[in-house]
């Protein structure tokens, strides 16, 4: 019971809204003297859910010491090397690099910065002002990509690649974007404490730093070869009835079919429910604008082929998936149906984002695979 407790003092330190989320953390031990951030991480290889750790633990799991847990940071960025466990997903993970994202958060409105365009019938037209917010670039520890249960994917990057078949596309297993509030840091003496074909071409071990993993060459010839795809700039997040919609779009590439140019953006999504009410997401409702005149919608059952249900226990669902256009730029807006336990639904408005191409279209710099394709 007291190490219960003592979790839900480390997690206050984070936010509300993360304090009821399901994390990794399931033994928290505190030795007479040791402060907060002195307090050592125990962690299974599955998720678990927060009322679990007031029960026994399942048959057959057993904890491991993951590392020492230290304080999040309210203040700055975290560095390439940093270790954290996420406070949503539960997943042990890495720092490669920050991205300083302009968060469009259409619940406030910041004093200044500028507004993002609003697309042509959107619903709700309202000005939306900016802020600088920063995300990061991560590596997923493998162990735990089966167990991340609230994620249809564990790979928030595609690209399209170089060859003939113009639909073709790649993803890297186990590269994510974390929000700076999403992180709950931790120190390890571990050389390798995570488990990841690219952990060792990214990363070395220097004890005499901190963090001590530092990165290699191959991370910043990496980074600068494939910014065009990798960076995030824009991220959009409305809340409705409780439950938050935030939508993070990429630009891909463009390529060439029947004469003409197609233009692909990924889009990852992540709904969160910010009450005690169980609800579950039935239907999707999409409107697509393109810049060349045409007004696209698009309906159907689930996302992703999932009809998620959001609890207490389970808040959050993300997942992520692609669109084209026939144009060099677009809009896209719509909204969810959900249904309450008594069978009554209600929409949940998907904030409007822009789909916007780069000048450099084609990927040329190496990835380090091997890939897995998403056609």
């Amino acid at each position: 019971m007291a190490a219960c407790v003592i979790r839900r003092t480390l997690l206050s330190t984070v936010n509300k809204y993360n304090r009821k989320h399901a994390v990794r953390v399931l033994n928290v031990e505190l030795n007479s003297g040791q402060t907060p951030n002195m307090t050592r991480l125990s962690c299974s290889l599955f998720n678990v859910q927060h009322k679990r750790l007031m029960s026994s633990r399942p048959e057959g799991k057993v904890l491991e010491t993951v590392g020492v847990f230290e304080a999040p940071k309210q203040q700055g960025k975290y560095e390439t090397g940093q270790l954290f466990l996420h406070s949503v997903f539960g997943y042990r993970g890495i720092v490669l690099f920050p991205w300083h994202a302009r968060l469009y958060d259409r619940d406030v409105t910041p004093a200044t910065e500028s507004k993002p365009t609003e697309p042509p019938g959107a619903h709700r037209s309202k000005e939306v002002k900016g802020k600088t917010h920063t995300y990061y670039q991560v590596l997923i520890d493998t162990r735990d990509c089966p167990h991340i249960s609230q994620r249809s994917q564990t790979e928030a990057v595609t690209f399209l690649a170089n060859h003939d078949d113009s639909r073709a596309l790649y993803a890297i297993p186990g590269l994510d974007y974390v929000s700076h509030e999403d992180i709950l840091p931790y120190n390890s003496t571990d050389q390798v404490p995570i488990q990841h074909e690219l952990f060792e071409r990214f990363l070395q071990f220097n004890a005499s730093k901190v963090p001590p993993f530092t990165p290699r060459d191959t991370l910043q010839a990496w980074q600068e070869k494939n910014h065009p795809w990798l960076e995030l700039s824009d991220v959009h997040r409305e809340t409705t009835e409780n439950i938050r919609v935030t939508v993070i779009p990429f630009y891909m590439g463009v390529r060439e079919a029947q004469n003409s140019h197609v233009y692909w953006w990924r889009y990852c999504i992540r709904l969160e429910n910010m009450g005690e009410e169980v609800v579950q997401l039935r239907e999707r409702h999409w409107r697509i604008f393109s810049l060349s005149g045409t007004l696209e919608t698009v309906r159907g059952r689930g996302v992703v082929g999932r009809e998620p249900v959001l609890s207490e226990e389970q808040p959050a669902f993300q997942y992520s998936s692609h669109v084209s256009l026939q144009a060099p730029s677009g809009h896209m807006w719509g909204s969810y149906r959900l249904e309450r336990p008594n069978g009554t639904f209600f929409d949940v408005r998907i904030p409007p984002f822009s789909l916007e191409s780069k000048k450099d279209d084609t990927p040329n710099g190496f990835l380090p695979g091997p890939f897995t394709s998403l056609a």
